[in-house]
């Protein structure tokens, strides 16, 4: 277990993401809190964290001591403010609206200790509109995470316009020690990285399916056996660099003009409506033919098996030239 840099962690807001944070957090050694204003949810996010260490007993994944240290880690808190107490870092995952979270931010920014950093997984908005009046906007950073981050290590990292760059790169060193995978954006962009990058795809999957050229069975196919087995290992562009003799630079002047036609002919003009989004559930009904909960826990079970490999399997890098 790697030495971490902030040893105790809030995470304020348990629903699918926020829970998820838990066993993030208590995986890597931090004692967290845990809070949320609704008992209900902060009640179901625990049940969720039991249940998902006995799933981890079960496939060998961890140990019993391990699963109760774990466990051990995590504290649910009566409030805010207990939850807050002595914290070096505080996660928020609570309602994506911009109302509620100004109103959040600016009472953790009241409760929290001077220096504690205090993150967002907010999807989709500024920091600079969320800490907008915040006397504390230089600690607040979107820490925006892929659904479900103890599973998946990206997340985005965005200070807003008061963001202390320390802070930004106190984050980036902590996310790290947890084993997660920070990917640092210079300036806003709705959507982000990953779900500018994701929304590109899906608007020509389901165009591809609505103007009848092929089925959600061969969108799939074609990603799951074909483009995901590469982007697993590498991006777009280390995709590319490895597509041609030469490299990248090679590959972008042989096939630059090809990708300039497919873009220009990428004009969707298809919307969502009920009978769209009915025949691209039974479609995909059909094509996976087990439960959503089955699903989950063969995606979340193979992606670990994946990300385990790729540890234990680095890219041999070139080694420096002694002078």
């Amino acid at each position: 277990m790697k030495k971490l840099s902030i040893k105790v962690v809030a995470v304020v807001g348990t629903g699918v993401i926020g829970r998820s944070w838990i066993q993030v957090f208590a995986r890597a050694g931090c004692n967290v809190r845990v809070f949320d204003s609704n008992p209900d949810m902060l009640a179901a996010a625990m049940v969720w964290f039991r249940a998902d260490l006995k799933a981890l007993r079960a496939r060998g994944a961890i140990k019993k001591k391990e699963a109760k240290a774990r466990w051990g880690r995590v504290t649910v808190a009566e409030s805010l403010d207990e939850a807050l107490a002595g914290v070096g870092y505080v996660q928020e995952s609570g309602p994506e609206k911009l109302d509620i979270k100004h109103a959040m931010f600016l009472e953790m920014d009241r409760l929290a200790p001077a220096k504690a950093i205090l993150g967002s997984s907010t999807s989709a908005m500024d920091m600079t509109a969320i800490a907008d009046g915040v006397p504390g906007a230089g600690r607040c950073i979107v820490v925006h995470p892929v659904n479900p981050p103890h599973v998946v290590p990206v997340v985005e990292i965005l200070g807003g316009a008061a963001t202390d760059k320390k802070v930004v790169a106190r984050t980036i060193k902590f996310l790290s020690e947890l084993g997660q995978t920070p990917v640092l954006m210079k300036k806003f962009v709705d959507g982000f990285v990953l779900n500018r990058l994701q929304a590109a795809l899906v608007r020509e999957a389901v165009d591809l399916v609505a103007s009848g050229v092929c089925d959600v069975k061969a969108v799939d196919d074609s990603i799951r056996d074909g483009l995901g087995l590469r982007w697993a290992l590498m991006g777009p562009f280390g995709v590319a660099n490895t597509n041609a003799d030469q490299g990248v630079r090679e590959y972008f002047t042989k096939y630059g003009p090809s990708y300039q036609d497919i873009w220009a002919s990428l004009n969707t003009t298809v919307r969502f409506d009920e009978a769209l989004i009915d025949r691209l559930g039974r479609e995909t009904d059909s094509m996976m033919n087990a439960t959503l909960d089955a699903q989950r826990a063969w995606r979340d079970h193979l992606v670990l098996g994946i990300r385990e490999l790729k540890s234990t399997t680095p890219l041999p890098t070139k080694r420096k030239k002694k002078r």
